[in-house]
């Protein structure tokens, strides 16, 4: 029976580990957990560790707060010294973080197998950090588990079929953790009620991208919209304490009290009884898609177009006017949620079946 190492580091990748971590203990498959640090706080190991029945990481590197070649490096040291003690049969990465890139090229440099899931994904903007970890990833890899069509269609474009790369299908794992976890969310949560969000439609946003938050041309008109919005709607932006910080130190006002940040369940909750969503995250836009909500999306470019395509997502990038225009269009939609680009939500199954073969 193979022994599968996972390396996560951020938020997400805590969510995608959560069904992968099910999968493989139920087909009695040996997994040990690295957590490099990446990005950490007390609620997320409470709501990740224990409320999702997540294994405690067997290794944690608590490495964060450092350039992205420091962080990268270390990481990258880290995971080769458990790598040596544990010889594992194959290294899981997810998504497109530096502990991503990090795990990968730390197995691929000892000639174990790494397996990309969420591979296949683009941008086609080189500016992004998260598009060279992915790129550079997806390289490397054996096992590419691709969650769209889409992403596959990318790979073929750049040759990868020519790699000896292994190139699957799995659907999106994310779309498994909402199904999962949407049963029980409204147990597990009263962010709702708390904050008395049941009484107003309210506009669900997040803003943490350094595209948005390091450029203040973008952030200002960002922040000018929302300002505007609140005047209609409530606006929920459960702040990232870096994106408050910048706002803090530019004098940047806000018509309306941003929120802490909020865990898993109370993020699910949220997305069930929201208006709308304005984001600059990847996986909130899917998510968005998975509760039947419509997704404004305050980047210029996106990894999931084909929620664009269909006309749930909407590119607004940092458009005052677009972005208000966009918001009075969604409104008055009574769009259908029920095509299915991102598989049956069994896409962990299919790789821990993939797995229990190596």
């Amino acid at each position: 029976m193979p022994k599968i190492l996972t390396v996560v580091g951020a938020r997400p990748q805590f969510v995608k580990a959560a069904a992968l971590s099910r999968a493989l203990k139920e087909n009695a498959i040996e997994e040990i957990l690295v957590h490099t640090g990446q990005h950490f706080d007390e609620n997320m190991a409470e709501i990740f560790f224990r409320q999702m029945d997540i294994p405690e990481p067997k290794y944690n590197f608590g490495l964060n707060s450092l350039s992205h070649g420091a962080m990268t490096g270390r990481m990258l040291e880290e995971i080769e010294k458990v790598l040596l003690i544990e010889k594992p049969s194959a290294v899981v990465v997810f998504g497109d973080t530096n502990s991503t890139l990090a795990g990968a090229l730390a197995a691929s440099k000892l000639n174990i197998p790494v397996v990309h899931v969420e591979a296949g994904l683009r941008s086609f903007n080189m500016k992004m950090p998260e598009e060279i970890n992915r790129i550079l990833t997806d390289r490397i890899s054996s096992y590419l588990f691709c969650p769209t069509e889409v992403a596959i269609k990318n790979l073929k474009a750049e040759s990868f079929e020519n790699f000896g790369i292994n190139i699957i299908y799995s659907g999106d794992i994310m779309y498994d953790v909402a199904l999962y976890y949407s049963r029980v969310s409204g147990e597990k949560s009263t962010i709702i009620n708390d904050s008395g969000l049941n009484k107003k439609q309210f506009i669900l946003t997040t803003l943490h991208r350094q595209e948005n938050t390091d450029d203040l041309t973008r952030l200002n008109a960002i922040i000018s919209a929302l300002n505007i919005l609140s005047g209609e709607y409530q606006i929920v932006l459960p702040i990232h304490p870096r994106t408050r910080k910048i706002l803090e130190s530019n004098h940047i006002k806000l018509n309306f009290g941003p929120i802490d940040p909020v865990g898993y369940f109370d993020m699910v909750e949220l997305l069930k009884h929201c208006k709308m969503v304005i984001t600059d995250s990847g996986g909130v836009q899917k998510e968005a898609f998975f509760f039947g909500k419509h997704c404004l999306v305050a980047r210029d470019e996106t990894e999931w177009t084909e929620l664009v395509d269909l006309n749930y997502n909407f590119m607004v990038g940092a458009d005052t006017k677009k972005i208000i225009e966009t918001v009075e269009k969604v409104s008055k939609s009574n769009a259908k949620f029920d095509v299915k680009p991102y598989g049956d939500g069994n896409a962990a199954e299919k790789i821990a079946l993939y797995l229990k073969n190596l």
